[in-house]
């Protein structure tokens, strides 16, 4: 693990495994350290992950905090590893700072795979009102001591009712995992949002010219599945995989199935 200064300020990082670099890039809300469950599946590669700006042990500035600003972090901290480029999976609002990276700084991305994910603008399709306001609250609620209810309202965010029923034991597994997980501030979750709803790739998307995989769940709550065929049609060549059933933690539903493969289209 390390910290490195990017942009004026620190953005904490973790390394895990050898192999050719993969930059892991995370999610609305959520440290570097949720990447911790796909690390066993992602064999092979030198896994990095990280606290995006305003998350985990990185600096927590002033926002708002736009998308090319968190791509540009993204890209220091490759400079900063003497990494001229590496693989990139991105989930979520990670996979509109993946989308942004590869825009701004495509010479460092080489294989790009974009999971549960949308262009943003008005040519996305946004979650209910009563989903973006629930998501706010959940962030908000990390960092008050309770556990279980944080876990409690995560899970529907994440996965289908049916699921949960099928598989009690996810309960367990995130009770465990939550109090590794640092809490967002409420205020830095904020400037975040602020970002997202400034910024758009649709209409840049036909200059990705890297490799690039989409995985959305069907069943996704939080970032409706037409997204992912919004970006399958835009970026050129780009390879779209539907996980039926999956809501917006679509990795959980298969976990080998699902990351065999991401493995198999980074290696190419």
């Amino acid at each position: 693990m390390g910290d490195a200064t990017i942009n004026g300020i620190r953005i904490h990082y973790n390394e895990m495994g050898e192999g050719d670099p993969l930059l892991l890039i995370m999610g609305f809300g959520m440290p570097g350290d949720a990447w911790l469950g796909s690390l066993p599946f992602l064999q092979g590669f030198r896994a990095i992950y990280f606290d995006n700006r305003g998350t985990g042990q990185s600096d927590k500035p002033q926002g708002p905090y736009t998308v090319e600003q968190m791509a540009d972090d993204a890209a220091g901290l490759l400079d900063h590893l003497g990494l001229r480029s590496a693989l990139v999976y991105g989930v979520s609002m990670g996979g509109m700072i993946a989308q942004e990276l590869t825009l701004r700084h495509p010479q460092k991305v080489r294989r790009l795979v974009l999971g549960c994910t949308m262009c943003g603008g008005e040519h996305s399709t946004m979650a209910e009102p009563q989903v973006i306001a629930e998501l706010i609250a959940v962030v908000r609620s990390m960092g008050t001591g309770d556990i279980a209810g944080w876990v409690d309202r995560q899970l529907p965010l994440l996965l289908t009712r049916e699921w949960l029923a099928a598989n009690p034991g996810i309960r367990e597994m995130l009770m465990m995992v939550a109090p590794m997980l640092p809490p967002t501030p409420p205020e830095t979750a904020q400037y975040a949002m602020e970002g997202l709803f400034a910024w758009s790739t649709y209409d840049r998307l036909p200059q990705i010219k890297t490799p690039t995989l989409i995985l959305h769940g069907d069943q996704d709550v939080l970032i409706p599945v037409s997204n992912a065929y919004t970006l399958a049609e835009r970026i050129p060549g780009a390879k779209l995989h539907i996980i039926h059933g999956a809501g917006h933690g679509y990795p959980a539903q298969d976990p080998v199935a699902v990351h065999q493969m991401v493995v198999e289209f980074l290696k190419g």
